[in-house]
């Protein structure tokens, strides 16, 4: 059994290569091999968003406060409020973040595949955050 204590980890800024806006990142988890699991909680403040992105083995979000945004590639932009809980699939192209008024949290749990967790890709423009339209542009 492991207890990790609540603020026994320090909070980080999401990086401006990897975000836009203010971004805090509180570590929840990073188990050890053989495991791959990995667990963060994100906050987002309004406007803040994630660049477009993919993960190796897939995402799962749960909306945890606030008002957000979820977009798969070209896919429409979806609300996402408190309890709803976010699937993208391996591979999957997406972004995610807060609404234009609205901070939002949420945790991620992803795996890493060969060490890697995450595949980082270009911002995600102030036209495709303000738009309806799907995410190619």
């Amino acid at each position: 059994m492991d207890i990790t204590r609540n603020g026994s980890q320090p909070s980080t800024i999401g990086p401006a290569g990897w975000f836009t806006g203010m971004v805090r990142i509180d570590p929840l988890f990073e188990r050890e091999e053989p495991s791959r699991v990995v667990g963060v909680h994100v906050t987002f403040e309004p406007g803040a968003r994630t660049a477009w992105h993919t993960h190796p083995l897939g995402q799962t979000l749960i909306i945890t406060s606030g008002v957000g945004r979820v977009q798969r590639w070209g896919g429409p932009i979806e609300e996402v409020r408190p309890g709803d809980i976010v699937w993208f699939a391996p591979g999957e192209k997406h972004w995610h973040g807060a609404s234009p008024t609205n901070a939002m949290t949420h945790i991620a749990i992803h795996e890493k595949l060969d060490g890697k967790a995450v595949d980082w890709m270009e911002q995600v423009s102030d036209q495709q955050y303000q738009s309806e339209s799907p995410g190619y542009f």
